[in-house]
């Protein structure tokens, strides 16, 4: 009679979700379940070869950096959103005879939520969907209301100034006074209409929006903030509005929780399409398990925008190394 596999090697067959094991050169050993969704390749594509031989260049990339963590002795977990499925991946070192000689990694399919987190989910939708509304009608007011009627003023004052510039000089410069500061209350309406209205990446580009968005931080931020994308890269209009978004509440997060003093925006291509990358070097979180155990409003809405736009979302993030956000096309 053949030998009938242990249990334990049952239990990782027929277990729901997909484990697998490398070597210290990154080589796939053992691979227990399906890891086509998450990787993109089958168990006998994977079995044997490397991460780097194995999968795509930017793909291998990022699983290698993981690998090399993990194999330094760190045990972390990430989430990762693979089309309109969202993965729970822990990685962790394998220890022979007291030192690491393998990785381990072990992921599942959380799509399935439970009642109260998928409750969460169509508020905040519903929310945001209603703010962007009110986001839109405000700025319209300001730009096209507010702003033109202090337009309109600044020009009477100017008339008047130049009407009582020879009769009342004192006058003439209380008045040119009044206009500096007029001058100063529509730029603050200007900035607030520009960085309340949602169509503004439309109307200026990818580009220019993220550079306001990184000048603002500097205003508010003491660490440093990096941007960098090449001028000539174009971006698809249909995405860009959610790249923007989701750059925004990476960067929000990072201000307000990561207690970091560097973060960086960066959009870049790659041959399949571009992708939106925001890193910091704060003090880090369990993706899949953040603090409170709840997540937060800025992760429920990165994955609301992802999802509109048809993005792949990913979040790596562990103690005490910081944050990645990125954000792709499919297959990007």
């Amino acid at each position: 009679m053949p030998e009938q596999p242990c249990l334990p090697e049952l239990f990782l067959r027929q277990n729901p979700g997909c484990h697998w094991i490398c070597g210290a050169e990154g080589v796939f050993c053992h691979i227990f379940g399906d890891p086509t969704p998450l990787l993109g390749k089958s168990a006998p594509e994977l079995l044997g070869r490397t991460l780097a031989g194995a999968l795509k260049p930017e793909t291998a990339r990022l699983w290698q950096g993981r690998h090399n963590r993990a194999l330094q002795g760190e045990t972390f977990a990430l989430r990762e959103r693979r089309g309109h499925s969202i993965w729970y991946v822990s990685l962790f070192p394998i220890r022979l005879n007291g030192a690491v000689s393998h990785t381990g990694a072990s992921a599942r399919d959380i799509t399935a939520r439970d009642n109260a987190e998928q409750e969460l989910r169509y508020t905040v939708i519903g929310a945001l969907r209603a703010q962007e509304f009110m986001r839109s009608a405000v700025a319209r007011f300001l730009h096209d209301g507010l702003g033109q009627n202090l337009t309109a003023l600044g020009l009477q004052l100017d008339l008047l100034r130049m009407d009582v510039a020879g009769p009342a000089p004192a006058v003439s410069g209380r008045i040119a006074e009044t206009q500096k500061l007029l001058e100063s209350i529509m730029e603050a309406v200007r900035e607030y209409s520009y960085e309340l209205n949602p169509s503004t990446v439309e109307r200026a580009g990818l580009r220019s929006a993220l550079e306001r968005l990184t000048a603002r931080l500097h205003e508010r931020f003491s660490g440093s903030v990096r941007f960098n994308m090449d001028a000539t890269l174009k971006i698809d209009p249909k995405i860009a509005p959610a790249l923007f978004q989701i750059a925004q509440e990476a960067a929000e997060n990072a201000v307000q929780h990561a207690s970091c003093s560097i973060i960086e925006i960066a959009v870049k291509s790659t041959r399949t399409g571009p992708f939106l990358e925001v890193r910091d070097n704060g003090s880090g979180f369990d993706p899949a398990d953040p603090p409170g155990g709840c997540r937060g409003l800025g992760l429920l809405s990165m994955e609301h925008y992802a999802a509109e736009a048809g993005l792949d979302l990913s979040i790596w993030s562990s103690h005490g190394a910081g944050t990645i956000v990125r954000a792709a096309v499919p297959g990007a």
